[in-house]
């Protein structure tokens, strides 16, 4: 994110009431739990999957 676009950020979030900004943050939580993101196995297990591949 450049200077500009932070800026623009900033000012957005200054902008949004605390209940609308209490609002998006359900919304976000609700969404991740509809469509949680995929796990590819434990830490070490994608490492060690990481690892082969960059062997070859």
């Amino acid at each position: 994110m450049c200077g500009f676009q932070k800026k623009e950020a900033i000012t957005m979030s200054k902008k949004l009431s605390k209940e609308e900004k209490k609002a998006l943050a359900r919304k976000a939580l609700e969404d991740r739990a509809k469509h949680p993101a995929k796990k590819d196995g434990s830490g070490f297990a994608r490492l060690d999957a990481d690892a082969k591949k960059f062997e070859r």
